[in-house]
């Protein structure tokens, strides 16, 4: 299909909508963000995209020979223990929308899971981010 892309995002289906002319051309399950990390609704359009991005905020402390200290650390809030070393968590085909807001490919377990951002399907992650470009609209729906 041809033409300009979409994307519509229905938090209460855990399902994202592309289309292309406003004509629906694909859809992926999701995981978004869970209750006290929710994530936002409104009207945004891509103002990034990292096909290789790395949290700054989440992911594990390790050692030297990267064995887990301690997981899942949200470094606003974790302390780094002596020696660890951050290892932030993979994001493959980031498309950030707003802020510390993206979607990305991730593990999707059935529910609203992440800590805000659009979690997808690896393949389905890397088909939307080959067929948007920056500026592209996003509407995240309840």
């Amino acid at each position: 299909m041809s033409g300009k892309p979409s994307i519509r995002i229905s938090l209460s289906q855990q399902r994202a909508f592309f289309y292309k002319d406003g004509q629906l051309a694909g859809m992926s399950r999701i995981s978004s963000g869970r209750e006290g990390t929710d994530t936002v609704t409104g009207s945004f359009k891509i103002i990034e995209k990292d096909i290789d991005h790395v949290s700054s905020l989440f992911g594990d402390y390790v050692d030297a020979n990267e064995n887990v200290i301690q997981k899942d650390v949200d470094t606003s809030k974790d302390p780094k223990p002596k020696g660890a070393i951050y290892d932030g968590a993979k994001m493959p085909y980031f498309m950030r929308i707003v802020a510390g807001t993206g979607m990305h490919e991730g593990y999707l377990p059935g529910y609203a899971a992440s800590h805000g951002c659009i979690r997808m399907p690896g393949f389905m992650a890397a088909a939307f981010y080959h067929a948007v470009e920056l500026g592209t609209p996003v509407s995240i729906e309840p």
